[in-house]
């Protein structure tokens, strides 16, 4: 009898070790939400906010759904051959088409960079009085000597847990201001494009489906050890990887909304147009009383440098790539990614002379440029080339492409707007 409560007492902690098997595999998702809740997304969706009231939140919800189902796509490119999309797309698909798309890859990657470049040298503004440009040197060095050293390792897990604290700390906010909530359901459900809404809609959509990150996952997934050669492993993988997915989307979904809600619960309300991401501040003072300021710009400090280590990781990913090398910090090609995509960044700073629109006008580059590399990973995970028995079905290529021509579409009524 006794030897029967032993055997079932190891079955129950072999079944509990089991349920908690998850979270080894959450991670990747995480370093990919860190990467749309960046300087560029606040100023985006206070933006929306402010200026269009609870309309825009529909274009947060869209985002994330397009968002779960091409991150989810590229992990599985990375899961099932090995190579991030980069690799893959140097690998399998013609050299003219992937080298102007991975060409304008890089520089997305460089409009990003300057997004988070800038967002942190705005806090070091707001903390310390530091100049832009100063403070734009001194974030740039930082995240140089995190990436080339490999210390960014050391404190990843931290900065994440910041800004997800700061974020949350948006969404228990809702609770202290007058939300509409019938005009927010009402905003996340039904598309609207108020007049003059355009740049607006495509520097959100563009803050919250970002090519660099759908290069940055595919690499994530290997550094991981995720690709299995057995059919068994890469299925297990592929289950536990969709949670990751889509528990890390869905908290960006919450925050991304949150921020919207709160700018018009509050500035749309007052008819304030938010012009600065340091009248933002004022967002959080309910919550954290005098110190808000300080807790903001720390919380966009924190938000700029993790982001912008995910932007320089990306860029080296997809350099290296072009070459048909995967990512190594000591890879030179690797290294020279970073360079151009950092470097870049931090000269076209000097140039900007309203902050908060360079922000929003970085955002939308990175939508313009979406339908290049959304095209290109979808033929390539719809090959059966590539991805063997694991290639997309008919319907998954169906949704994928429509994703694709949606953005398009978008893309080009800014441009006809």
């Amino acid at each position: 009898m006794i030897n029967f409560f032993k055997d079932l007492q190891r079955k129950d902690h072999k079944r509990y070790l089991g349920g908690l098997d998850v979270f080894r595999y959450i991670g990747p998702g995480l370093l990919v939400t860190v990467g749309f809740i960046d300087p560029g997304n606040w100023a985006s969706n206070f933006a929306a906010g402010s200026e269009f009231g609870y309309t825009l939140l529909w274009v947060v919800t869209l985002s994330t759904i397009m968002l779960i189902i091409l991150q989810h796509n590229v992990a599985h490119l990375g899961i099932v051959t090995g190579l991030c999309l980069s690799e893959a797309a140097t690998q399998y698909a013609p050299k003219w088409i992937s080298q102007p798309i991975l060409g304008t890859a890089v520089l997305a990657s460089i409009s990003t960079s300057l997004a988070e470049i800038l967002g942190g040298a705005i806090a070091l503004q707001m903390l310390l009085k530091i100049p832009i440009m100063w403070g734009a040197i001194l974030v740039t060095a930082f995240v140089f000597i995190m990436l080339f050293t490999n210390s960014y390792k050391k404190i990843e897990r931290s900065i994440i847990a910041f800004v997800s604290v700061i974020g949350l700390s948006f969404i228990y906010e809702i609770f202290l201001v007058e939300v509409n909530w019938p005009l927010a359901v009402k905003g996340w459900m039904t598309p609207s494009i108020p007049q003059g809404s355009m740049l607006i809609i495509m520097s959100v959509l563009g803050a919250v489906v970002m090519p660099h990150n759908l290069f940055l996952h595919s690499e994530v997934i290997q550094s991981h050890e995720y690709n299995k050669k057995d059919d068994a492993s890469i299925k297990k993988v592929l289950k536990y990887e969709l949670f990751d997915t889509l528990f890390s989307m869905i908290v960006g979904w919450a925050i991304n909304s949150a921020m919207i809600l709160l700018a018009a619960a509050t500035f749309f309300k007052l008819g304030t147009k938010v012009e600065e991401l340091q009248q933002a501040k004022s967002l959080l003072e309910p919550l954290l009383g005098n110190n808000a300021a300080i807790v903001f710009a720390l919380a966009l400090l924190m938000a700029g440098i993790s982001s912008t280590i995910t932007s320089g990781m990306a860029a080296g990913s997809i350099f290296a790539g072009i070459f048909g090398e995967s990512y190594h910090i000591k890879d030179v090609h690797s290294r020279l990614g970073i360079i151009l995509s950092l470097g870049i960044a931090l000269l076209l700073i000097y140039f900007i002379g309203d902050p908060f629109k360079g922000l929003i006008i970085s955002q939308m580059i990175l939508s313009v440029q979406l339908p290049f590399t959304v095209f290109l990973q979808v033929g390539l995970t719809s090959s059966r080339k590539v991805m063997g028995n694991y290639v997309n079905s008919t319907w998954s290529s169906f949704v994928l492409y429509s994703i694709a021509v949606i953005v398009t579409i978008l893309n080009l009524m800014l441009l006809f707007s």
